[in-house]
Formats: structure tokens, sequence, C-alpha cells
């Protein structure tokens, strides 16, 4: 009975990363970001607005996905080095209530700001399916490089990613 509810547990964890959602339209390098507005655990809003005039590291993530597990770490570090050299971040979650966030973000010693989202309102002006979801855009607002967990973005792509537009 424990393997069943291990094994039950994975697979909603797996497709909570892929469910899709038909309304949706997935962004392209090249578009701009949507019109979206969200309140960090800090305090800050967070803006399509206010990003513009920096580099900005938008991500959508459940701390339940696999694949989220594995990026965050690394999205850490990238948080730890670009935030003081001006990039804004933005950690979407996509479903999930702060008590939970705050919980992995204790458990794991995560100091990036997060946006708590129980629904997919933002999530689907970006895209209509799978996370972990990076958007790395320019000073002007517009999508250079996108991420997502196939493959999961390294520290290198992501490191090189914005060192080519903050330059």
């Amino acid at each position: 009975m424990k393997y069943f509810v291990i094994i039950l547990t994975f697979i909603y964890s797996f497709i909570g990363c892929i469910k899709e959602n038909p309304q949706a339209s997935d962004l392209k390098v090249g578009d701009m970001i949507p019109e979206f507005s969200v309140m960090m655990n800090d305090g800050t809003a967070v803006s399509d607005q206010s990003l513009i005039g920096n580099v900005s590291f938008i991500m959508f993530f459940h701390t339940t996905c696999p694949d989220c597990q594995q990026t965050l770490p690394v999205i850490q570090e990238i948080y730890d080095i670009y935030a003081q050299k001006g990039v804004r971040f933005a950690l979407v979650s996509r479903d999930e209530c702060s008590e939970e966030i705050e919980s992995y973000w204790t458990e794991h010693s995560f100091n990036m700001p997060y946006s708590a989202q129980k629904d997919r309102k933002v999530y689907n002006k970006f895209a209509s399916s799978r996370i972990p979801r990076v958007y790395i855009c320019d000073k002007d607002g517009i999508i250079r490089y996108i991420f997502t967990d196939d493959p999961i973005p390294t520290y290198d792509d992501l490191m090189y990613s914005i060192e080519s537009l903050i330059r």
C-alpha cells in the first residue's frame, strides 16, 4: 500500500507539470511580455511595466513538480549573482498557495522573492502547458530566451542568456 501511495504521488506531480490549458497560447522568442501584475512575498509589486528598463527573469513553477525541484536550486544561484546586477526576477507559482511555497523555500534555504498564485490566470498569459518555464527578457520587455522542462535549463544556459542581454 505504501508503494502505491508513493507511485500515485509521483504520477500526480508529473501530470501537474504538463497539464494543458487550451485557452492559453504559448509566447515565443521575440514576443513582448504580456500585461500582468503580481505581488511578491516580500511586498513588492511586479508587473510588465515595472520590468521595462531592466533585463528580467520570469519563471513559473510548482514546488511538487520534479523538474521544478531540480531547476529551483539553479535559479537560486542565478538570483544570488544577477539580482545584485540589476536583473529583475519574478518567480510565479502555478496553482500553489503561499504556505506550501514558504515551507519549500524554508526547507531549501531559498531567499528569492516569489508570487503565490492559487490559479493559472497569470501563467495562462504566457503558456498553455509545461513547467518549469523561464522567460528571459531584454530591457524593452521582449522575450529573448525561453526555457522549459525539455531540456531543463542549466546554470550555464541561464548565465549565458542573461550575460548576452546585460552587456
